[in-house]
């Protein structure tokens, strides 16, 4: 008797403990913690979370918010799972950041399976817009559409980079990046010469820059992120392929990057981003809160996205008094127009693409730059209308999404 006694007391606590976490509106930080992505995404996309939840209260529609924060190791199936987990277990609602493709088309997969929501900033693949496209998802910051038809598009058309090697991270976003911007380069008359894949997080570039030598292009483009990135570059001004007359373009540069690399070596590249600390005053009182939370560095715009992207969760989730539904709230996300004080005033399409502008930047030489992380000078702005892929050539299979 004692025995069953125990058993139903402890079926009764269950429902009671999965109640007493419906009432909470938990968010979780996926990312790299320590990887090649740890600076640009890592502990700043968890203090940018936060500073969302912080501009609530901590709690929205009478619901206390929660932040929690995995490390998914750049690896699909360790995102998989922590994803599940956090669904079926932990009673996670929202699943934010996610740098590494492959990880997240894991995460965007069940998620809608799950009926929960992802609002992914970290990861660049237009498939998640695209064909993997689902009523659960958002992609806010960038993708490799928008990356290759500005900087891309700006290094072919004024700076007479005709002629091109790429050195690409051999995963989903290296390849995705390398395909659009290749795609770029010859709409505009330029030839690509050759390209070589390197595993992630490589250590080292050596074969691979000779070969992007020898092929004598005029741009070895950089199809790769963060420590690869940084580590290329580096590379690169050792065996002095710049200085030998080939150029690099970054492809995908954050600032955490160049603030690695310092501005001795990184000064001339041309990058594009979406968000930069010091575009305006606005995006300047922001992220000097978040450097005071977070060693003194400033945001990158994947961790400038994350915010962005939760404080509008949270705007969807008060306007609709429940979190329950995600495909729900997604849709509310959408019929919102969006408006923060890093990004302005903007949209989300059907196909579930956040549209700002884009900006094509230069890294200053150190004699231009006023003081710590003043490493930008803005050479053009891309419109909202003109950054992003346009709808009609989406290939998202949800209804709505083409006329």
């Amino acid at each position: 008797m004692r025995t069953a006694s125990r058993l139903l007391a402890l079926a009764c606590l269950v429902p009671l403990a999965a109640l007493a976490q419906g009432k909470v509106v938990k968010i979780g930080v996926m990312n790299d913690m320590s990887g090649p992505y740890a600076d640009l995404s890592g502990q700043g996309s968890v203090v940018a979370a936060k500073m969302a939840a912080e501009e609530f209260g901590n709690k929205v529609a009478g619901m206390p918010i929660e932040v929690v924060s995995a490390d998914h190791q750049n690896k699909p199936d360790i995102a998989l799972s922590i994803a599940t987990k956090w669904f079926d277990v932990d009673g996670v609602d929202v699943i934010v950041d996610v740098p590494n493709s492959g990880c997240a088309l894991a995460v965007a997969k069940v998620t809608a399976d799950k009926n929960k929501v992802f609002i992914d900033s970290g990861a660049a693949t237009v498939k998640l817009t695209g064909e993997k496209c689902t009523p659960n998802t958002a992609h806010w910051t960038y993708d490799t559409w928008a990356l290759a038809n500005g900087t891309g598009k700006a290094v072919v058309t004024k700076a007479g980079g005709d002629t091109w090697f790429f050195l690409t991270a051999d995963y989903e976003f290296g390849k995705q990046l390398e395909k659009d911007t290749r795609a770029v380069v010859e709409a505009n008359g330029g030839k690509v010469l050759g390209s070589v894949l390197h595993p992630l997080n490589a250590s080292d570039f050596s074969s691979f820059l000779l070969q992007a030598q020898s092929s004598k292009a005029k741009v070895i483009g950089l199809a790769n992120a963060g420590g690869d990135t940084i580590n290329s570059i580096k590379a690169a001004s050792e065996f002095g392929i710049v200085q030998a007359g080939q150029k690099l373009a970054g492809l995908l540069v954050f600032i955490t990057d160049v603030h690695a690399l310092g501005l001795k070596a990184a000064n001339g590249l041309q990058l594009t981003e979406s968000f930069y600390w010091d575009h305006d005053d606005k995006t300047r009182a922001w992220s000097k809160k978040f450097a005071a939370k977070h060693n003194s560095r400033m945001p990158s715009m994947v961790q400038a996205g994350v915010y962005a992207g939760v404080l509008h969760y949270l705007k969807a989730v008060q306007a609709l008094k429940s979190k329950d539904d995600g495909k729900a709230v997604v849709e509310k996300m959408k019929a919102l127009p969006t408006d923060d004080p890093l990004f302005g005033k903007g949209t989300i399409r059907p196909d579930g693409r956040k549209l700002h502008p884009m900006y094509l930047y230069e890294v200053k030489k150190p004699s231009e730059s006023k003081g710590p992380w003043d490493y930008y000078k803005l050479i053009h702005e891309i419109p909202a209308d003109q950054a992003f892929r346009p709808l009609a050539q989406s290939d998202c299979p949800m209804p709505g999404v083409k006329k």
